[in-house]
C-alpha cells in the first residue's frame, strides 16, 4: 500500500464524520492523513483526505473523513471532542457536514436497518459536554430553531429515495432524541421519550450540530435505525444487536453516504456546500462589547473565524 501524504494544501468544503459501523469509505482514494491541533485539543482521530471524482466535471474533489468515536472506537460519547472535531474541520476548509449515527427506533413504522433524514433535536444531554465556542468573556447567541440544513436535507432525501429500489428504505423527517449516555435508555425515559414526539434517540447528535452552527457549516446527519429501543416488546436494546444489524446493513450504509458525495459534487450544489446562506452569521451574534472580551477567548475564536473580531487595545 502506498504512503499517503501528511499534508494537502487546497481547501477541502465536504467532510463526512462516521459513527459505529462507518470507520471508512471504500472506493475512495486515500491521498493524505491530517493531525490537526486546535485550541481545543486534538480531534476525535486523524483526519483522512479522500478523493472523489465529480460526476459533472471529471476532476478530483477533496472529502474529509473523520471517526467520531476514535479510529477504535475508544471514545464515550462524552468523550469525544466535539469542539476540536468541528473546529479542525473548519480550519481545513469544511462547510458542509455529512454526519452518520447509529439511532434507535422509537417508532414502530422505523424498522431496524431503516434510514431517517432527521429534521429537529431534542436536547436530553446533562452539560457534560462542553457545547459551544463562545465562553470565558466572549458571549455569543447562535440561531438554532432548525439544527439541521434544508438544502441538504433535500440532497439526501432524493439521494436516498433513489436506492429505494436497492434496499434502502428512507424517511424523510423525524426528532432525533440526543441523550447522555453511556447507558442506554430506561423503559420509563423510552416511553415518555415516544409521547414527546420523538422518532430516533442517539448519544451522538449534540452537541456536534451546535458547534457545527456555531462555526458556519451546513450540517446534516443520517440516521440509520439498529434497534427498537426498550419501548417495544421485542428484546431490549444491546451492544450486540446494534452491532449486528450495523453490519447487515453496512453494504447500503456506504452506498447511501456514497450517493450523496456524488451529488454534492456536482458543480450545481457549490453555493449550498459553501453554506453561504450561514456566513458571517457568528460575526454578528456577538453580546459582548469590545472593552470586555477577554484575549484568550478572543484569540481561540480568531483561529476558529480568522479576521472576524479585532482584539481591543488594552489586551494587547
Amino acid at each position: 500500500m502506498a504512503a499517503v501524504a501528511d499534508t494537502y494544501a487546497d481547501p477541502v468544503h465536504i467532510a463526512v464524520i462516521g459513527g459505529t459501523g462507518l470507520q471508512h469509505l471504500p472506493h475512495f482514494e486515500h491521498v493524505a492523513t491530517l493531525n490537526v491541533s486546535t485550541p481545543w485539543g486534538a480531534p476525535s482521530s486523524p483526519i483522512s483526505i479522500l478523493h472523489h471524482p465529480s460526476p459533472t466535471s471529471g476532476r478530483q474533489v477533496p472529502i474529509a473523513f473523520l471517526s467520531r468515536h476514535g479510529l477504535h472506537h475508544e471514545l464515550a460519547p462524552h468523550e469525544v471532542p466535539n469542539r476540536a472535531n468541528i473546529a479542525a474541520l473548519r480550519s481545513l476548509g469544511v462547510r458542509t457536514i455529512i454526519a452518520f449515527s447509529a439511532v434507535g427506533s422509537l417508532r414502530e413504522e422505523i424498522k431496524p436497518r431503516d434510514f431517517v433524514v432527521p429534521d429537529q433535536i431534542i436536547d436530553r444531554t446533562k452539560g457534560v459536554r462542553p457545547f459551544t465556542f463562545f465562553e470565558g468573556g466572549f458571549v455569543g447567541h447562535v440561531g438554532f430553531g432548525d439544527p439541521f440544513d434544508e438544502g441538504l436535507a433535500k440532497v439526501v432525501r432524493k439521494c436516498g429515495h433513489s436506492l429505494e429500489g436497492e434496499g434502502v428504505r428512507l424517511h424523510d423527517k423525524g426528532v432525533v432524541i440526543c441523550m447522555e449516555g453511556p447507558q442506554f435508555s430506561t423503559r420509563a425515559e423510552s416511553n415518555m421519550y415516544r409521547s414527546w414526539g420523538g422518532s430516533v434517540i442517539n448519544m451522538s447528535a449534540l452537541p456536534e450540530a451546535k458547534l457545527a452552527r456555531e462555526a458556519e457549516i451546513a450540517y446534516q446527519m443520517i440516521c440509520m435505525s439498529t434497534d427498537y429501543d426498550c419501548w417495544h416488546e421485542t428484546e431490549d436494546v444491546n451492544v450486540a444487536m446494534v452491532m449486528a444489524n450495523m453490519t447487515a446493513n453496512a453494504k447500503n450504509a456506504r452506498h447511501f453516504v456514497g450517493a450523496v458525495l456524488d451529488e454534492l459534487t456536482k458543480e450545481e450544489h457549490g453555493q449550498q456546500v459553501l453554506a453561504k446562506h450561514l456566513e458571517g452569521q457568528s460575526k454578528f451574534c456577538v453580546s459582548t462589547n469590545e472593552a470586555g472580551r477577554k484575549k484568550e477567548a478572543v484569540e481561540k475564536l480568531n483561529w476558529l473565524f480568522p479576521g472576524y473580531f479585532e482584539t481591543t487595545k488594552d489586551d494587547l
